[in-house]
């Protein structure tokens, strides 16, 4: 029998990738086994119509680690982020439009409230400052709150001194962002509807709440703790669609030694004596190694790729409790030239553009958007988070065509009157998204050349994001840190030896970040040592 590998990559998502890269720079034989012909998971770019390059699931970069980053030298692997240029809200009389420039931002919002335009600093201060008190959490293992090793809570104590080292006031708020729905978390500072609406809006992303709902200040809070550059809470598209970052991470492991496979589906993770030992393909090919990390989410890593019986009982109930409740759908365009919005003429300025555009004018709306999600129906008038990403990188279309991502709120995965997402429910889905941007921008329906419109059952079945959620199971407070994905479970160990979690459902959670991978990969690592 061949010697086993040292380190067997379910998946080649993003993490899966990082954790590959990690431990084959640490000198381990790594293998990664990707289950469609394409590396990246839902980090992919593909031609999905002629000369047409879309970032089919996830589309903008901004919580990637910065230390990922530069251990793994990505940008000599052809990394490179382009940044966004704010954020645009179309309304029907009117428009709110903050910009990168700080300036003009507040120039554009005292022709809506002064009072808002002097609160956007103090609000921008305290978002900074929370995000520096609570980011090195993302870089933190969890301790198990009913293990009996005190060193698993050391890392806790630098946290522990930062937060008696924040002001009262931001203490406050810091346990108001935790616990409050993000309108009224955002509603404190301002009082101009668009304005509350458009902030709240990250508090919804891939998330089955409303604006309205406890615990979406913390979905906000998320979203902003990214950079590009070394800018706070700025958001990008890589050079080449998100698929670009998958191939970047891919080639750093590649340098470390790593092999990659694609069109190599795992059918089941091997035991024995308690311990994974390897994996068996689909064809029946059996692949052994000393370890096995997985990038597909718990669900699926303890409930369907384990025999039954594998894990103890009580952590498989834990297991299927944890809560996926995808809401997200996904249309991409392929557009003949620019749409032009009704509010901001094209003859005027294309500047608007060319960062994101968000069709959730005002926060009836976007609840109102919500209530058809908490009844099983898809948003007949949808939050879109809508990018035309080629006014950024004009190499995703041929010379003055243009792709539109349209990531979208709600679409439940779980539809009412036994429905299913069929081709049917998929297009009047589409319809949907079309006629809730149209609403703005008249042109657009003339300009489609293409659609790919993606159901929470499509991300399912295509790219193994249960139930279609985005963030591999719900960014819910009782769903994180030590919790994600069960207490037990939550140091990246399953309750297999040698078995781990490397993916989204692992803290700290989803996003084109990595951080899952890396630490995965760390303790690994230490075990192996050991």
């Amino acid at each position: 029998m061949a010697e086993p590998l040292d380190a067997v990559v379910i998946g080649a998502g993003h993490n899966g990738l990082v954790a590959a890269a990690y431990l084959a720079r640490a000198g381990m034989q790594v293998l990664v086994l990707e289950r469609r012909h394409v590396l990246g998971g839902a980090a992919v770019t593909e031609e999905m119509y002629p000369g047409f390059r879309y970032s089919v699931a996830s589309y903008v970069v901004s919580l990637l680690r910065p230390e990922i980053i530069w251990d793994l030298d990505l940008p000599s692997h052809g990394l490179e982020i382009l940044p966004l240029d704010g954020s645009f809200t179309p309304l029907d009389d009117g428009y709110l439009w903050m910009t990168n420039d700080h300036a003009r931002t507040v120039a554009n919002l005292r022709r809506w409230s002064k009072r808002d335009a002097e609160a956007y600093d103090e609000f921008g201060q305290l978002m900074a400052d929370m995000v520096r008190f609570i980011k090195p959490i993302m870089s933190i293992v969890p301790p198990d709150p009913a293990g009996l090793d005190p060193r698993q809570w050391l890392p806790l104590r630098s946290l522990a001194r930062a937060f008696r080292a924040l002001p009262k006031d931001e203490r406050a708020a810091f346990i108001q962002l935790m616990t409050m729905s993000a309108v009224d978390f955002v509603s404190q500072w301002f009082e101009t509807d668009p304005l509350i609406a458009t902030m709240s809006s990250w508090g919804i992303i891939g998330t089955f709440l409303g604006i309205r709902s406890p615990g979406t200040a913390y979905v906000m809070l998320h979203h902003y703790m990214g950079e590009v550059d070394g800018a706070f809470g700025a958001w990008g598209i890589p050079r080449g669609g998100t698929g670009a970052v998958s191939e970047a991470i891919a080639s750093a492991a590649r340098s470390f030694g790593a092999r990659i496979r694609c069109e190599a589906d795992v059918a089941r993770i091997l035991t024995e004596d308690g311990r994974a030992v390897g994996v068996v393909l689909r064809s029946g090919e059996e692949i052994r190694s000393r370890h096995v990390l997985s990038g597909a989410d718990a669900r699926r890593t303890f409930l369907q790729l384990l025999e039954p019986g594998t894990i103890p009982p009580d952590i498989e109930e834990d297991i299927r409790r944890f809560k996926y409740r995808g809401s997200s759908g996904k249309v991409n365009l392929a557009l003949d030239g620019l749409p032009e919005f009704t509010s901001l003429p094209n003859k005027e300025t294309t500047e608007h553009l060319r960062g994101a555009i968000g069709i959730g004018p005002s926060i009836d709306y976007l609840e109102r958007a919500y209530d058809d999600a908490k009844y099983g129906r898809f948003s007949r008038e949808p939050f879109i988070d809508m990018e035309i990403l080629t006014t950024v990188d004009s190499s995703l279309a041929p010379p003055g065509k243009h792709v539109v991502s349209c990531f979208v709120q709600y679409a439940p995965y779980h539809l009412a009157d036994g429905k299913e997402w069929d081709d049917l429910e998929r297009e009047a889905f589409g319809d949907a998204v079309v006629d809730a941007i149209a609403r703005f921008a008249p042109n657009i329906k003339d300009l489609i050349l293409h659609r790919q419109v993606l159901s929470p059952r499509d991300l399912e079945d295509v790219l193994g994001l249960t139930e279609g959620n985005i963030f591999q199971g719900e960014l819910t407070l009782e769903q994180l840190f030590w919790s994600r994905p069960a207490a037990g479970v939550g140091r990246f160990r399953a309750p297999v030896r040698n078995l781990w979690l490397c993916g989204s459902s692992a803290h700290p959670g989803g996003g084109i970040m990595g951080a899952p991978g890396r630490l995965a990969a760390g303790e690994v690592l230490r075990t192996a040592r050991r």
